[in-house]
């Protein structure tokens, strides 16, 4: 299965703003999305959203990305308009995402 949009979006933005290289950039997002439980195939925007917001700062920070936090809140608040070319996102909220993953 293809990796899906909004995946190749964030892994491009993390490579592109950061020292870390094309498979490190889009390993560190794959750990963090399969800790979330998500595939890279068919993450969509809201729940990429929600990794960004939750969970994506302190993968970086372990890579030692400075200003972790500061970087995937732009990337947070980007992806909202970035053409990412995919299908809509589903109405699955943050909220229900962390409530799954038995966060609070």
């Amino acid at each position: 299965m293809a990796d899906s949009p909004a995946f190749c979006w964030v892994c491009e933005e993390i490579e592109r703003a950061t020292r870390l290289n094309r498979l490190e950039a889009r390993g560190t997002v794959r750990l963090t999305m399969k800790e979330a439980g998500f595939d890279a195939g068919s993450v969509n925007r809201v729940q990429m959203r929600t990794i960004l917001e939750k969970m994506m700062p302190t993968h970086l920070e372990s890579k030692g990305i400075e200003g972790a936090s500061s970087l995937c809140s732009k990337m947070a608040s980007a992806l909202d308009s970035a053409e990412l070319g995919g299908g809509a996102p589903t109405a699955e909220s943050p909220e229900e995402i962390f409530q799954r993953l038995g966060g609070s």
